[in-house]
C-alpha cells in the first residue's frame, strides 16, 4: 500500500501529512500567534487542522486518534473548553491529554490527529 507525505520540512525531517490507506496523520501543530493563552492557541491550531483536513477531502468528524500537549498542565480546563466547543459531542475521537515541555517556551499547546477519508 502506497505512503504519501504532504508539505515535507527538509529541514526538520517532518511531514504535515501523511496518508496510508485511507487513513490521514497529521503532524504535531502549534499555533501560528504565540502572544495567546491556552484557549487562543488551541482555537488558531484546530483552524489550522480544519483546513489541512479539507485539503485532503475529509474533516473533524471524522477524526480517530488525537494527542495534545500543554505547557502547563494547571491550563487544562481552558484546552478542554477550546475542544468541546471545536469538535461538538458526536464525533469525539480517542484523545490523549498530557503536561510536556514543549520546543518553543511561549508556545502553550501542540495537537496531532488522525483521520479516516
Amino acid at each position: 500500500m502506497e505512503i504519501r507525505r504532504f508539505n515535507v520540512a527538509t529541514s526538520l525531517n517532518i511531514a504535515t501529512a501523511v496518508i496510508h490507506g485511507r487513513i490521514v496523520y497529521l503532524s504535531g501543530l502549534g499555533p501560528d500567534d504565540l502572544t495567546q493563552d491556552t484557549a487562543g492557541q488551541a482555537k488558531q491550531i484546530f483552524a489550522r487542522i480544519d483546513a489541512i483536513l479539507a485539503e485532503h477531502g475529509t474533516s473533524k468528524d471524522r477524526l480517530l486518534t488525537a494527542l495534545a500537549w500543554l505547557r502547563d498542565v494547571e491550563t487544562f480546563p481552558e484546552w478542554a473548553a477550546a475542544w468541546k466547543e471545536w469538535i461538538g459531542p458526536e464525533h469525539a475521537p480517542a484523545r490523549a491529554t498530557v503536561g510536556a515541555p514543549l520546543g518553543n517556551p511561549s508556545m502553550r499547546v501542540e495537537v496531532m490527529v488522525t483521520a479516516a477519508l
